[in-house]
């Protein structure tokens, strides 16, 4: 081969070389965090503090967070005539263009033979598409009952995303409303447990908790949660009741490898009785 042939082979190896190196994609653990903002927002079955079942309204309330992954509580799903026999999660999705994964706490058989079972849970909205989705079950004192004990049941919501290359497990929960915290602290304990189990079986996963805790950040029986996660909404305003709060029961919470960025209230007083919670943050990777 001649030097001027050996020299143009040189060129053409180092050209590909250069190729690959630009157009390949960051190792793990390099490359820039991926934003994404996440909301929480109890919608009271789509009814607000007026009273008044109004989904337009709501599904405005919920396009203004602007909001890649929403997770929902106090959802209705065929449950009956407070919300007008709807699919409250299919409607409000298909209102915003986003995908749903409902995790019903209730499934009921219908009240007239055909028709849909009523159902009523926590649901999540997502820009992203869900790669995998799981209704965990956590101590509950129904409200279905006439004389209730603590006893496991569904309506833990979980769905695992891809967003941008990065996994995120997304969970969404109600904890329970009564004064006595007994049942919360048993849901504060299985929720820790399920999303280390989680955890454990998808390393690198980022994890996010959202919801209507029903307790404020100082209550006892959420101690535990903050051993693992961090409340992204430390240091904004209260969210409930939503014409005037008094106090902040809702949360985003989120785990190690999501920097929180920024997160606030907005002043939404009229589409539920609660008012949302949204949060940027940066997931990263690796």
């Amino acid at each position: 081969m001649s030097a001027r042939a050996h020299s143009l082979v040189q060129l053409s190896v180092a050209g590909a070389l250069l190729t690959l190196a630009v157009a390949a994609p960051p190792a793990a653990g390099q490359g820039h965090a991926v934003p994404l903002r996440i909301a929480t927002y109890n919608i009271h079955a789509g009814t607000g503090s007026d009273g008044v079942f109004d989904l337009d309204r709501q599904a405005a309330a919920l396009r203004a967070l602007d909001a890649d992954v929403i997770g929902l509580q106090e959802v209705d799903v065929h449950w009956g005539e407070r919300s007008q026999g709807l699919d409250v999660a299919g409607e409000l999705a298909r209102r915003l263009g986003m995908r749903v994964s409902f995790a019903p706490i209730y499934s009921l058989d219908p009240v007239t033979a055909g028709s849909p079972r009523r159902e009523y849970g926590v649901a999540v909205l997502s820009r992203f598409p869900v790669r995998s989705e799981a209704n965990h079950e956590i101590t509950r004192l129904s409200t279905q009952d006439e004389n209730p004990v603590p006893a496991p049941a569904p309506g833990f919501g979980e769905v695992t995303l891809k967003v941008r290359g990065v996994p995120v497990q997304v969970f969404v929960t109600h904890l329970d409303y009564r004064a006595d915290p007994a049942v919360r602290v048993a849901q504060v304990a299985d929720t820790r447990r399920i999303m280390a189990r989680e955890r454990a079986a998808r390393p690198g996963a980022r994890q996010v908790l959202l919801g209507d805790f029903n307790a404020e950040p100082s209550a006892p029986e959420l101690g535990p949660l903050w051993r693992e996660l961090r409340d992204a909404g430390a240091g904004t305003g209260g969210t409930y009741p939503a014409a005037a709060p008094e106090k902040r029961i809702d949360y985003v919470a989120v785990g190690r490898g999501v920097r929180v960025r920024e997160a606030a209230v907005p002043e939404e007083a009229a589409a539920s009785d609660h008012r949302p919670v949204v949060t940027d943050v940066s997931l990263t990777r690796g």
